[in-house]
């Protein structure tokens, strides 16, 4: 019964939130931004670009939800910085995320006034 019990537990926890990619954060910032999850969108953004996102979504979502079509153009990783240069289905060109690893979670942050992507 103990046996039991010790892997059951082991599955639980094995099977919780996993840590994101910066990829994957990008993918569903973007998402989620579009379909108006806006829980979600909290959990993967800073709080200031959070509300930067909730001040504007009504301009940008009036259309239809569909398929995003993320794909990564290219990205980098430098420590606890992340840079993810991707295209949607939201977007004519090419857009470009700043994220930042907070508590051991990516998480899509403001790009400082002066600050250039890598791309």
């Amino acid at each position: 019964m103990k046996k039991l019990l010790f892997f059951s537990m082991i599955c639980a926890i094995s099977c919780g939130d996993s840590p994101k990619s910066p990829e994957e954060t990008a993918r569903l910032v973007v998402e989620s931004f579009y379909n108006r999850d806006n829980a979600e969108l909290k959990k993967y953004t800073t709080p200031g670009i959070y509300q930067s996102y909730i001040s504007v979504q009504d301009q940008f979502t009036n259309v239809k939800a569909e398929e995003s079509n993320f794909s990564v153009v290219r990205d980098t990783v430098y420590g606890d910085t992340a840079w993810v240069k991707f295209n949607s289905a939201y977007a004519d060109r090419p857009e470009t995320f700043k994220l930042i690893r907070k508590e051991g979670m990516w998480k899509v942050t403001e790009t400082g006034l002066r600050e250039r992507s890598p791309f």
